[in-house]
């Protein structure tokens, strides 16, 4: 099978972590015969460096021209780099809005899972942590608050902010059918987020979601307020397998179930559209202040590259062993500086690996 792939390295630590995911996708390309043919574009601050935009219209063409696009990071240091100086449209996050628009991602999924092997760097109760979980966050991307519209204006010599949230029942209904339908691959139970005691927004979302799952008698809907969730998260995670919610609540809660897992460096992430087509990218950010110094975790963008095998080309046993080989590194204890024990004693039973070593021992166990 050929897959044509767009690659955006983008900044920071963006370009070497890409790196080890691209190494890991030749190694299942050697081993079960497919051809992956790659192409990098420039995105965020280095396509600002070059362009003095974070993202070109040729650049689009190219990610829409491939099966799928991975993605590494965005973004600098907001405190010194130039380009925190330009204006909010021109700034390199204002390249992710861009191309989720253009590409039509509205379906964000974000897995968030506790491996046995990193039960320690969970910050809840080791009770909870013992039990384990492995819940999907679907978030819509491209509705509500975050693109609405906003103003500032005076009022009687006062500032006045005003940002709208608007979603339309097709922009719910859609989103949900994603919902339900990663459901059906999974544990069969959907979570349905909202804040339906407050937001008209809220109730058309719960009224849509119960219109969908009428065609998913197989699998199971709860509906819970948004304030609830994030307790519920911290509590009792093991109890989530789908969740499902509006934009900014998935912006929210997605961040909150990254760290309950104990570390954002392990938590992969897909934007889809309505088609195969989809955006793969690791959750965390771009960590600047240790881009180059081959200590970066690549494993988010090396599972964001599983999730990428099976969701945009039904590769399910090419992403199993992607997954499977994961799982035997930190078997083996080998461990980026981030993934490292607190504890000095088991600290001490690893093996600390920088970021080129940990693509290498991966793709070598595929």
């Amino acid at each position: 099978m050929e897959l044509k792939i767009t690659c955006i390295p983008g900044d920071g630590i963006g370009p070497e972590i890409v790196t080890e995911a691209k190494k890991v996708l030749n190694s299942v390309a050697a081993k079960y015969g497919h051809t992956i043919l790659t192409k990098d574009i420039l995105m965020g601050g280095a396509s600002i460096d070059v362009h003095g935009i974070p993202l070109t219209d040729e650049a689009i063409a190219d990610a829409k021209a491939a099966d799928a696009v991975l993605m590494g990071s965005i973004g600098g240091n907001t405190t010194t780099s130039p380009w925190y100086k330009l204006s909010p449209e021109k700034r390199p996050e204002s390249g992710l809005l861009k191309i989720r628009k253009a590409l039509n991602l509205f379906a964000n999924l974000r897995p968030a899972v506790l491996y046995d092997e990193l039960a320690d760097a969970c910050p809840l109760k080791k009770e909870t942590s013992e039990a384990g979980f492995d819940m999907m966050i679907m978030r819509e991307l491209t509705g509500g608050l975050y693109f609405g519209e906003r103003k500032t204006v005076t009022e009687n010599g006062k500032r006045v902010a005003t940002d709208t949230l608007t979603y339309s029942e097709d922009e719910i209904r859609r989103i949900a059918v994603k919902g339900f339908d990663i459901a059906r691959k999974r544990r069969h139970k959907v979570t349905s987020v909202d804040k339906a005691n407050v937001l008209d927004s809220s109730r058309l979302w719960r009224n849509v979601v119960e219109e969908v799952a009428k065609d998913y008698s197989d699998v199971t809907l709860e509906h819970m307020l948004v304030d609830n969730c994030a307790m519920q998260l911290v509590k009792d995670p093991g109890q989530f397998d789908v969740i499902l919610t509006e934009n900014m609540f998935g912006d929210i809660l997605s961040d909150e179930a990254s760290m309950v897992t104990g570390s954002i460096g392990m938590l992969a992430s897909a934007s889809l559209n309505d088609t195969k087509f989809g955006l793969y990218e690791p959750s965390h950010g771009s960590a600047p202040d240790i881009a180059g110094q081959d200590i970066a975790n690549p494993i988010a963008t090396i599972l964001s590259a599983a999730m990428m095998l099976r969701y945009s080309f039904d590769l399910d046993k090419e992403a199993d062993a992607i997954e499977a080989a994961v799982k035997q590194v930190l078997k083996e204890n080998y461990r980026t500086v981030d993934i490292m024990p607190q504890d000095s004693a088991k600290a001490s039973q690893m093996k600390k690996v920088g970021c080129r070593e940990m693509g290498s021992l991966i793709a070598e166990r595929i």
